[in-house]
């Protein structure tokens, strides 16, 4: 191509760049060849053979990953340590990352499980099965008729904070007198799944509320902010029964007879956790001011040491924190209003997703008969409407181990 575009000994401007576009080479390679090429008799080819015939440049170490196989998980935390025990460059190391010979993972720890939680949590998946289902395809319930309660500590700032800047900004400065003291509020917040009326097509988003746990009080000195007396917003530390009660009867039971669509059951269960400020299942005053206006609430308890088994737990406090954090409160009022916006921009279509893990984490749960030792599991969650099907559990199991399921799903009391 050189020789032929070469017109009098010489190339016009620009053929150079065009020949490396069309070889996606550098132009010096192309001006390199170039030269070798002009010394030679018109019409005929250089030799240019590559002149290096033996394997030239740096060598590729590698590694034996079965060495890997015999080192503590304790010594494998990070690049250093693991390229220390391997006796190999943490270079060598990280390229392999890079390349997936090696797999970075982040471990969490999870709680305990007795054989007692391991038997309520199945018992409590096992609940969740639609029994009219089970000898043809096993549904979930719907779960329309479930409003999940939890407390959640959220804090005004991060003590770590990732930024993105330009090279010619200044990074931020933040300060705190004590990162053991930095302001925080617990919320309990309410949530149900979200539906549509086929009627009317309106959509109910089913946030029911979140509110924080705090009081008023009057100031005790004059500050360059407030002078003595004026009101202020302080959190309440610690939650007890009473105070839950007062919460749970002037704040959730109001807001769910407020939001709660018209057209769907007047029966409604709260799931909550088993924390010491939860209230008793049995708890007359709950139960008398959860009767009237004709509604029917009822507390039930998910199992013990099973958060995955709550929606808030799962992935809405996650996502909300994530959310307020977008902010830059300095007050306790500003604070509040932050999470509280945060809880409104929750997209409804990520919470109905969250309920659709939730069937898929009992899914898996039944699987490995009540542990948590589990992957939440993938879907394609935009492509589901309505109830997760969970056809394959009765699948995985023997013959006995079926009907003994099958049993104590329509039996609810049975033992397994």
């Amino acid at each position: 191509m050189l020789l032929k575009e070469t017109k009098e000994g010489k190339l016009p401007k620009g053929v150079i760049q065009k020949i490396a576009d069309y070889f996606s080479i550098l132009t010096r390679s192309v001006n390199r060849l170039h030269q070798q090429a002009i010394h030679v008799t018109k019409g005929s080819l250089p030799d240019l053979s590559c002149n290096l015939v033996k394997k030239v440049g740096r060598k590729r170490i590698e590694l034996d990953f079965n060495r890997m196989r015999d080192i503590p998980f304790s010594r494998r935390t990070n690049i250093r340590s693991l390229s220390s025990e391997l006796k190999y460059p943490k270079s060598t190391v990280h390229k392999r990352i890079k390349e997936d010979y090696i797999r970075p993972y982040s471990n969490a720890l999870k709680p305990y499980l007795s054989e007692e939680n391991l038997k309520a949590r199945l018992e409590f998946c096992l609940s969740m099965v639609d029994k009219d289902t089970i000898d043809t395809s096993p549904k979930f319930v719907n779960m329309y008729d479930q409003i999940h309660i939890d407390e959640e500590w959220y804090y005004m700032s991060r003590t770590t904070q990732k930024y993105y800047l330009l090279p010619d900004e200044s990074e931020p400065f933040r300060t705190c007198k004590s990162k053991c003291f930095i302001s925080k509020i617990i919320f309990l917040a309410a949530s149900a799944r979200p539906r549509i009326d086929v009627d009317t097509g309106m959509t109910f988003d089913e946030k029911i509320g979140i509110w924080p746990f705090v009081c008023k009080e009057p100031a005790k000195r004059n500050s360059k902010n407030r002078t003595t007396g004026t009101m202020e917003t302080k959190p309440i530390m610690s939650v007890t029964k009473e105070v839950t009660r007062s919460y749970l009867i002037n704040n959730l039971l109001p807001s769910i007879k407020e939001k709660w669509p018209c057209f769907s059951s007047r029966t409604i269960y709260i799931q909550q956790d088993n924390a010491k400020p939860q209230l008793n299942v049995n708890d007359g005053e709950f139960n008398r001011a959860a009767k009237m206006d004709g509604y029917e609430i009822k507390l039930h308890c998910q199992p013990l040491n099973s958060p995955d088994m709550n929606v808030l737990d799962l992935a809405f406090f996650r996502a909300i924190d994530s959310i307020q954090h977008k902010e830059t409160p300095r007050t306790y009022d500003e604070f509040i209003l932050a999470v509280e916006k945060a809880f409104e921009q929750y997209p409804v279509e990520e919470l109905n997703n969250s309920f659709l893990t939730l069937q898929s984490c009992m899914h898996e749960v039944m699987k490995i008969n009540g542990g948590n030792n589990y992957k939440i599991p993938h879907m394609s969650k935009h492509r589901m409407i309505g109830r997760l099907e969970c056809n394959q559990v009765f699948n995985q199991v023997t013959n006995s181990q079926t009907e003994n399921y099958r049993t104590d799903v329509v039996n609810q009391d049975a033992s397994l």
